[in-house]
């Protein structure tokens, strides 16, 4: 076969961006990740997490991009059946404040719009810019079927959530009341709990004096001791007009003389009760705590207790309302300044404190929510937990890492029930009608409604219960759907068997693909997303959704900082994979992984826009593409198919290693990639491809592949024929468009054959030779210090020198014997000695315990190393007496910065050890 010149098959320069880009339009374009759910093999399915349609690419869905891709791109090598369905979500919030702030630029409403054209509007918006991730997500290469891809609210998976919501409902699950919710006035809607993230701010902390009705006292030789007022303390004096109660402990002896008699509310006159509760910590405070059921949680329970009414005293827009008398209509932030005003000029206030103290705020208004009353839809969540946690005891799913079981067992237990409806348009609408014609043509808290999955099944359920009254009534029957949608973590709940094609159990893809094998995802939307989706799948399909949670950490700044934009240090992935490739990108996110759930650092000059972690792992690509270049050069035109398996009688030692090197790296890498240990599969895979393949093999055989001799040349192209094409398989996963460009050159593949689609390798298990790997190891040790004792004498690198090895092991000396002329070419030698012969002139280094080596050096060469040792004595001991110094003056020690000292530490133990080393190497040339 003639010969193959490198040029003709690879470029001489890697070109990442046209690579990347040429392999993942192949591979869409062929089809190539859409599976057929009657194909051989195991089913393995992941579903991505969807990103938010809003969305741009950031640094966290690079990493988990990376991860997930890893994963399924392995399990396509097992051979498996491997679907990865993308997809994006509608976020609902998010996409509203977006439209709504246009359509307010161009001096309208969303109100002044109508809902049908905001919609409209919605939907040109999502076909227009939604899309943005999505191709940014294909620049990573993505290997997702995206024949398959899906969106929270196209019709398929609203139907899913129409028929979750109705079976729901008609097992008692979901039920509509009036209870207190977490208020957003930004967005105008509820939002969950999970939705509500705490800040730590500064505000005060002020207290008033509540007075005694009819200005009684507490009674001779009572327990109040004559007190004629209460004192209690709030951080939100706007709420003081709906207080109805304050609190005091039941055992708190200074006050149990009062309770059950009343107070008068200041501004308002209402006189309020006292009550007893032990929710009250005597010990905070005065031991007195003001009641507002109507906006607050706590006070809700205590109002519960006692029977005390419900004052709201504010709009669900932020305002006060008629409830707050002469502050209605104030902004609540100017109420509230309003409100401490005329409590100090009518002698109320009696001191003001400044206070820390935790605010939650709305994950997407971003302005401190309002717990207020309202009328929602929930979801009753624990009979929905109860399953989860029965599984959880079965060992589903299974958490790596494992600790993250606890966490997602502690939430599923004393859970509260789900607030699931949102005062927006954008979403999946609630598909409850309202029968007006009952209550005058408009929606009240008495109105009925019924629950269906359309509105032809709602009217015949509306006729079946109220038809005959309203024609009695003469009245027609007048239904109007709910205009509220439902939490976007609904529609996300339902993502794993939904997008499978749930509610239709008889679909191929759910049949096939489900339960998913794993859901990778971060730890902060255990909450949000993992327990929701195991709460509906167990309520739905009776399974959990997937076998595994593979918990991942966050991408850290180059500080080791968490990245946020309010910290505004934030990296974007796609400079660097405009710079690096995305390939480099991908390995080296992975690669810095030490174990499962950890945080990575990413290393980043944001005035250069450049990353020497990408910048390694760039490196190492091109490693791998000037190897297979030399490959190609060196295999004479021929393929891995072509050359065939190495033969054994035809192996020598550098054969013999990399194969069993080969063969114990292919299985460890294929127990560390199912196993979800990534970053340590990107190590060993990494060292096996620079260290043992590149760096040693190819040094090792390069004569046997120039040389004349037929029998041994092509005995080494087998070898690195085979090693090669397998590193390409095992790498994979890792960087897929660089493997899949070098695959194709290495074996001449069609463009109808896919790296992506290949068997992962399968060394023969003859191949594996612990002993002979130790052995081979030896030598590359003693040609490594043979190589550090030439650098050191200074000798001219083609000058050939005397060299000895000497190790008492019989199979050491064996190796060296059978291997001496290779040894001799690696380490410049001219003879090899075995015997330990020292000798004027000789350099000693050692290997380890058993062996040390020795290089004869001309004397001249001897006198200049010694002069340069001096030198380098004499300017360490210079070094460490300044030091030295320095750390011993008080004024130093004790008063500079403490890095400064640590470092001033760490120079003089630099400068100590390499003094030591100096004098060694003096007094080993004697």
């Amino acid at each position: 076969m003639a010969e193959a010149t490198p040029d003709a098959a690879l470029p001489k320069t890697y070109d990442p961006a046209g690579t990347e880009a040429r392999w993942q339009a192949a591979w869409e374009e062929a089809g190539a990740f859409h599976p057929d759910p009657k194909a051989p093999g195991e089913p393995f399915s992941v579903v991505i997490p969807p990103p938010n349609v809003t969305g741009s690419l950031h640094m966290g869905h690079g990493f988990e991009t990376a991860l997930i891709d890893t994963i399924v791109r392995f399990q396509r090598l097992q051979g498996k059946n491997v679907l990865c369905l993308p997809g994006t979500d509608h976020a609902s919030i998010a996409v509203q404040s977006i439209l709504e702030k246009q359509i307010k630029a161009e001096g309208g409403s969303k109100d002044d719009l109508g809902r049908d054209a905001f919609l409209e509007r919605a939907w040109a918006w999502k076909a227009e810019s939604g899309g943005t991730i999505v191709g940014q997500l294909r620049r990573l290469g993505y290997s997702v079927d995206w024949r398959r891809e899906r969106f929270t609210l196209d019709p398929g998976l609203n139907k899913a959530v129409v028929e979750a919501f109705v079976r729901l409902h008609e097992q008692g699950l979901i039920y509509r009341g009036e209870y207190l919710v977490n208020w957003c006035p930004a967005s105008g809607s509820a939002v969950s709990d999970l939705e509500v993230e705490m800040k730590e701010l500064d505000g005060h902390l002020w207290h008033f004096r509540y007075p005694l009705s009819g200005g009684e006292a507490g009674g001779e030789g009572s327990a109040a001791g004559g007190l004629d007022h209460l004192v209690v303390a709030t951080t939100r004096p706007e709420t003081l007009l709906g207080d109805t109660g304050v609190a005091v402990h039941p055992d708190d002896p200074r006050y149990a003389a009062l309770v059950g008699r009343t107070l008068t509310l200041p501004l308002v006159g209402r006189e309020i009760p006292i009550v007893a509760d032990e929710h009250v910590d005597p010990a905070f405070g005065t031991g007195c705590v003001k009641v507002t059921p109507a906006h607050d949680p706590n006070d809700f329970a205590i109002g519960a207790r006692h029977g005390l009414p419900l004052i709201t005293v504010m709009a669900k827009d932020g305002t006060m309302n008629a409830a707050a008398g002469r502050f209605a209509g104030l902004d609540r932030f100017e109420a509230r300044q309003a409100v401490v005003a005329a409590m100090e000029a009518e002698g109320f206030l009696v001191k003001v404190e400044p206070h820390r103290h935790s605010v939650p705020f709305s994950d997407r208004g971003k302005v401190p929510v309002e717990p207020l009353l309202s009328t929602q839809w929930f979801a009753r969540a624990e009979p929905l937990a109860a399953r989860c946690r029965e599984a959880l005891d079965g060992g589903a799913p299974r958490f790596v890492p494992q600790r993250w079981e606890k966490v997602y067992r502690d939430w599923l237990t004393d859970i509260r029930d789900w607030c699931i409806s949102r005062q927006l348009w954008w979403g999946h609408r609630i598909p409850a009608w309202f029968v007006v014609s009952e209550t005058a043509g408009v929606i009240t808290e008495a109105t009925p409604y019924v629950v269906a999955r359309d509105a032809t099944e709602a009217r015949e359920k509306a006729q079946a219960q109220f038809g005959a009254a309203s024609a009695a009534a003469g009245r027609p029957l007048q239904l109007e759907q709910d205009p509220d949608v439902l939490d976007t973590w609904f529609s996300s709940g339902l993502w794993p068997f939904s997008t499978l094609g749930w509610p239709d159990e008889g679909a191929a893809d759910l049949a096939t693909w489900y339960p998913t094998s794993v859901l990778v995802t971060g730890f902060d939307i255990i909450f949000f997303w993992v327990a929701r989706m195991t709460m509906l799948a167990g309520a739905f399909t009776g399974r959990m959704p997937f076998a595994d949670v593979m918990i991942h950490g966050l991408v850290r700044d180059e500080n080791n900082r968490k990245m946020s934009k309010s910290a505004g240090n934030g990296i974007d992935p796609l400079p660097l994979i405009e710079r690096y490739g995305a390939d480099a990108l991908r390995f080296a996110l992975v690669r810095e992984v030490a174990g499962a759930g950890q945080d990575i650092r990413l290393d980043y000059d944001r005035a250069s826009g450049s990353s020497a972690t990408v910048e390694g792992a760039r490196n190492f690509a091109n490693k791998l593409w000037n190897a297979t270049r030399f490959a190609l050069m060196n295999l004479g035109g021929e393929t891995p198919a072509s050359l065939g398996r190495p033969l054994a009688v035809e192996l020598e030692s550098e054969d013999r290693w990399i194969l069993s090197r080969l063969a114990r790296t292919a299985d460890e890498a294929a127990e560390l990639y199912g196993s979800y240990r990534l970053g340590e599969a990107a190590k060993l895979l990494y060292e096996f491809a620079w260290n043992d393949l590149c760096d040693q093999y190819i040094e090792w055989a390069k004569p046997r592949l120039a040389g004349s001799d037929t029998s041994a040349r092509m005995a080494a192209r087998r070898v690195l024929a085979t090693s090669l094409e397998a590193l390409l398989v095992m790498l994979h996963p890792l960087m897929p468009h660089l493997t899949e460009e070098l695959w194709h050159a290495v074996t001449g593949a069609d463009a109808t054959a896919f790296l992506a689609l290949q068997s992962w390798p399968e060394p023969e298990a003859a191949w594996r030779d612990e002993a002979h790997e130790r052995a081979f190891q030896f030598g590359i040790e003693a040609v490594r210090a043979l190589r550090n004792l030439r650098a050191l004498s200074g000798v001219k690198p083609s000058e050939r020198l005397p060299v000895g090895i000497h190790s008492g092991s019989p199979e050491r000396r064996a190796f060296l014997e059978v291997n001496q002329e290779k040894i001799l070419r690696l380490a410049g030698g001219s003879a090899l000695g075995l015997e330990p012969q020292p000798a004027v002139g000789q350099l000693l280094g050692i290997v380890d315990s058993d062996a040390q080596v020795g290089l004869t050096v001309p004397h001249q060469s001897l006198e200049a190393l010694r002069a340069r040792l001096e030198k380098d004595l004499a300017k360490a001991e210079k070094e460490i007496q300044g030091l030295a110094g320095r750390l011993a003056n008080p004024n130093f020690a004790g008063k500079a910065p403490p890095e400064v000292v640590a470092e001033c530490r760490a120079n003089l133990a630099e400068a100590e050890a390499q003094a030591a080393l100096a004098r060694q190497r003096l007094a080993d040339l004697g």
